[in-house]
């Protein structure tokens, strides 16, 4: 069973109260629908940083985010994901001030994830960004996972 690595958006898309903007509405509708019929094909991982992101802010809303991380397989955050997330930095492939999303993308590659599902386009799941996140990945000996939508890694029938 091939793996996918959780990041903490798609988690808050899932358990959150449905959105007045249609725009997001629409994405926690298609995370519900994956959820329901394409979590079953994957090993779900996530990170001790899924686990921070998701305990943060309203107590209640945590414990629902939480609850869902908690079924998922915790990869480790080693040194060799912490200097990739550093280098994928240093070169420009994502700003400082994504360097949380670097390392949920690090974390995945160090640990061979083939995918990592986000809602999150304008660091990870941003096709002008990716080139340059798979190549730093590389240069450091890693395959840099598919950063993809649950949209994108729908079932095609």
């Amino acid at each position: 069973m091939e793996r996918v690595y959780i990041e903490t958006t798609v988690v808050s898309y899932l358990t959150a109260r449905p959105s007045r903007d249609l725009i997001i509405a629409a994405h926690q509708q298609i995370t519900r629908d994956w959820w329901d019929l394409r979590r079953g094909d994957f090993e779900l991982c996530a990170s001790q940083l899924v686990l921070q992101e998701a305990g943060a802010g309203d107590p209640d809303a945590a414990q629902e985010r939480l609850a869902v991380v908690k079924t998922m397989v915790m990869l480790d955050t080693t040194e060799s994901a912490i200097a990739l997330a550093e280098e994928l930095v240093r070169a420009g492939a994502l700003p400082p001030k994504a360097a949380d999303d670097a390392l949920h993308i690090a974390v995945a590659a160090v640990q061979s994830v083939p995918y990592l599902l986000t809602w999150n386009c304008r660091h990870m799941a941003n096709a002008t960004m990716r080139p340059l996140i798979e190549a730093v990945c590389v240069q450091k000996g890693y395959k840099a996972p598919i950063l993809c939508t649950p949209e994108e890694l729908s079932k095609v029938e």
